[in-house]
């Protein structure tokens, strides 16, 4: 009877040890976890939403950022003398360092299926901050290929693959290319560029960039100073490198880090346009799933 009385009170005390254990656990990830708010602390904290910044269907509290997002600054033809082209670069490269870590830096891989100018917020020092997670999956590292029935993210940022098997599987590699046209965004604007040598129809203007460094040329970029130039055509290179029309020829977000922050001027990509011309005669159409 002795014995079995020890035996009872050892495991109580196991117990009431363990119960600390995850208390203490559990305090520490308080402090880690995101923080829940309801609908009337939210309405005292923005003084009954006193003023508007945006809207969507996905209700996240971030950090005020004072300016705003990336979009407005390439758009109007800004950037020159707001940010400047090295500035440009310092935020192209947090930004590759933002998706870099989404997709190795966690537990679970994360894909954002939505880069794009709007979705780079930045501080009051102009540091980038990759938001809207709306259209976001998750995925384990180990799994190089992602199932989708509907292909999300915005017009003009999506990769092939999420519109047509045709060129590849989905994977991180999608990122990748949305990244690389937020990089061309980033050099030409959102402007329409016109080709001299063509009579002055109006050109894709990714394709017009790469056959202008092809040739050998520089990209018609108003610039103060060679070593903004030397920015330029290293931004541009690398944006062609990340919009390679398959998958499996766009580096990862880790080589394209080192490119934008190498001292050597990157080699040229193959011609990402040639798979893009040819008459694609078994794409296969798939519902679309855009982003607010």
């Amino acid at each position: 009877m002795v014995q079995n009385l020890k035996r009872v009170l050892s495991s109580k005390k196991r117990k009431k040890e363990d119960r600390k254990k995850i208390e203490c656990f559990l305090e520490d990830y308080m402090a880690l976890r995101p923080t829940r708010y309801s609908y009337a602390d939210i309405k005292k904290i923005t003084d009954n939403f006193k003023k508007e910044l945006g809207q969507g269907g996905r209700a996240l509290v971030y950090e005020f950022l004072p300016n705003g997002s990336l979009e407005k600054f390439i758009s109007s033809g800004n950037q020159k003398s707001t940010l400047g082209w090295e500035k440009l670069q310092q935020i192209a490269i947090g930004v590759a360092k933002g998706i870099e870590y989404l997709h190795q830096g966690c537990n679970q891989r994360i894909l954002h299926f939505d880069i794009k100018p709007h979705n780079i917020l930045l501080d009051h020092s102009f540091n980038p901050k990759v938001s809207d997670f709306g259209l976001a999956k998750l995925c384990s590292k180990d799994q190089s290929v992602i199932s989708m029935t509907v292909a999300r993210g915005t017009i003009g940022y999506i990769a092939p693959e999420v519109f047509s098997r045709n060129y590849g599987n989905v994977s991180y590699k999608a990122d990748v290319y949305s990244f690389g046209m937020l990089l061309i965004d980033i050099v030409g604007g959102k402007k329409n560029y016109r080709a001299a040598e063509q009579d002055d129809s109006e050109v894709y203007f990714p394709e017009w960039m790469y056959n202008q460094l092809e040739k050998g040329k520089e990209i018609e970029i108003e610039t103060e100073k060679d070593e903004d130039t030397k920015i330029v055509k290293k931004i541009t290179i690398v944006g062609l490198w990340c919009i390679q029309w398959y998958p499996a020829e766009r580096p990862s977000m880790k080589t394209v880090i080192q490119m934008l922050e190498g001292e050597n001027m990157p080699v040229m990509p193959p011609n990402p346009f040639a798979s893009m011309n040819a008459t694609d005669t078994n794409s296969t159409s798939h519902e679309i799933q855009f982003s607010s």
